[in-house]
């Protein structure tokens, strides 16, 4: 079976804009949410776009995320679901994943990291194809962290994101997908890493929302 042609199911968790991306704060000038939802929506919108991909699921608890996916990519595959409180990011992940078992049982699911704004969907679609339908999973550029991860079809996601997400994901079964898709691998944490980002390309709402913060005013 091409998993490819069969289409995965992502979901995308992400905290409160204000509590998100806490190492950038000061990075950056502006406001923090403005940039930290930017990161989100050029992600999902390249995610949504990549061959592969049939379904996005944002799992949300911050209202304006809902609003901004409804006003910008409606029609792409993109949806919003609420967190409703869920104690952390392998919580929400699970959620969302059980939501989107009910509608395919026998699908595959991926968990996607919400801080890719130079993702292109063709490295995407190529962690896909490599995966092939084994549960897998893509290191961040430092190889320790994950920023995609694959269930087999049918099978558990079982996230296992904190630190050391890379080795635990690897200790858990998971196969990692090969060198190269430098795109798919640089989430964004730190000033360091969106400088890494930016000279990979920026998606057009984070280059906006950052061009936007260094021509404003004090």
């Amino acid at each position: 079976m091409c998993f490819v042609e069969q289409g995965v199911d992502l979901v995308v968790p992400i905290k409160r804009l204000d509590r998100a991306k806490t190492r950038l704060r000061g990075a950056i000038g502006g406001p923090h949410a403005e940039v930290v939802l930017a990161l989100l929506l050029d992600t999902v919108a390249a995610a949504a776009s990549a061959r592969g991909v049939r379904r996005v699921l944002v799992v949300c608890e911050d209202t304006r995320v809902a609003k901004e996916i409804a006003a910008e990519l409606a029609g792409t595959g993109v949806e919003p679901v609420d967190e409703g409180g869920l104690p952390g990011l392998n919580a929400a992940l699970q959620h969302g994943a059980d939501l989107v078992r009910a509608d395919d049982p026998g699908g595959v699911v991926g968990a996607l990291q919400a801080d890719l704004p130079a993702l292109r969907p063709e490295d995407l679609t190529a962690a896909i194809t490599e995966a092939g339908g084994r549960r897998a999973f893509c290191a961040d550029r430092q190889t320790t962290g994950t920023t995609l991860l694959l269930s087999a079809p049918g099978a558990p996601l079982d996230p296992r994101f904190g630190t050391g997400s890379a080795h635990a994901h690897l200790a858990s079964g998971a196969v990692a997908v090969r060198a190269g898709l430098a795109t798919l691998r640089c989430d964004v944490d730190t000033a360091a890493d969106l400088a890494e980002a930016t000279a990979l390309g920026l998606g057009q709402r984070t280059a906006y929302a950052l061009a936007k913060r260094s021509t404003a005013g004090p």
